[in-house]
């Protein structure tokens, strides 16, 4: 199927809209990326791996228009960045719920969906509480509040333990909104004095629980060679919300592609953007739109 490629933009934030040419209203899904520095597209600087352009690119085949985004303060949303120190996780949402007004407004998209990678999968559950949506869909999201995701991040990737054990410090420390001064320098990065509010709006949420006051239908997707989210979040999600579906990819990594599960090898994956996404991912994706599309 054919499809048309829009650069829109609302408000100094900038996105890319793929609508089928199928002359009648097509489903449409929001589509937001995960944490740091990530564009539109799925790709960190320096680094690029188009998991986000193919996705779009496989569901406009589908017949499923989508509006993915570079977040406030990337790409080409730089210019309408905010101080460090004034984000909020609720910026970008409240930045979503004006990407879905857009989006309604329009006469070529038809019933909405919102879908968020990694981070972003909570992102567009706090969305889905405020907004009315045909469904939410959550593609390596995790399962349990940050601080206990920083925690194991860190292990699996072999930091030294007192660092761990000091990140748990100031991580409990800002999920009870108290700030940190004492930074070791090898945190620094991670628990920088301009970041901490950031994280102190972060670190509190419970995505299941999140995901449990949202109304509209779920799916989870998550695949079994992610080196940063496990099985056991995309399950733990499911628990807390009746009216999902988890769909489990094998072999799938953060990247969205067939990956060795050894974490050198898998890692070395996270630049192939000529590599094609794992080949159950669309057709989950794309078959839960269509059974939920109204």
């Amino acid at each position: 199927m054919s499809w048309s490629d829009e650069d829109v933009t609302r408000d100094g934030l900038h996105g890319s809209l793929i609508v089928p040419d199928r002359g009648a209203r097509s489903a449409t899904v929001l589509i937001l990326a995960g944490s740091g520095p990530v564009d539109r597209d799925g790709n960190l600087p320096g680094l690029r791996n188009d998991s986000l352009k193919l996705l779009a690119r496989g569901l406009a085949e589908r017949g499923i228009a989508s509006l993915r985004i570079d977040k406030r303060g990337i790409g080409q949303s730089r210019t309408a960045a905010m101080r460090e120190e004034d984000l909020r996780i609720q910026t970008y949402v409240d930045d979503a719920i004006g990407w879905m007004a857009l989006l309604r407004a329009r006469q070529d998209t038809g019933p909405l969906f919102i879908l968020g990678h990694s981070e972003g999968a909570l992102i567009a559950t706090l969305a889905a509480q405020r907004a009315d949506v045909a469904g939410v869909i959550l593609v390596a999201g995790a399962g349990e509040p940050a601080a206990a995701l920083i925690a194991r991040q860190l292990s699996d990737a072999g930091v030294p333990e007192h660092l761990q054990t000091e990140s748990k410090r100031i991580s409990q420390s800002l999920a009870r909104g108290v700030a940190v001064a004492d930074v070791p320098p090898e945190l620094a990065a991670l628990y920088r004095p301009s970041v901490q509010p950031y994280l102190m709006s972060w670190l509190p949420l419970d995505p299941a629980a999140e995901l449990a006051r949202a109304k509209a239908p779920a799916l989870i997707v998550q695949g079994t060679h992610d080196l940063q989210i496990r099985a056991e979040d995309a399950q733990r999600l499911a628990v807390g919300q009746p009216n999902s579906k988890l769909v489990l990819i094998e072999a799938m990594n953060h990247v969205l592609r067939d990956a060795p599960k050894e974490r050198a090898a898998n890692l070395a994956i996270y630049g192939a953007f000529d590599k094609p996404l794992a080949p159950g991912l669309v057709p989950a994706i794309a078959s839960f739109i269509e059974a939920h599309a109204r």
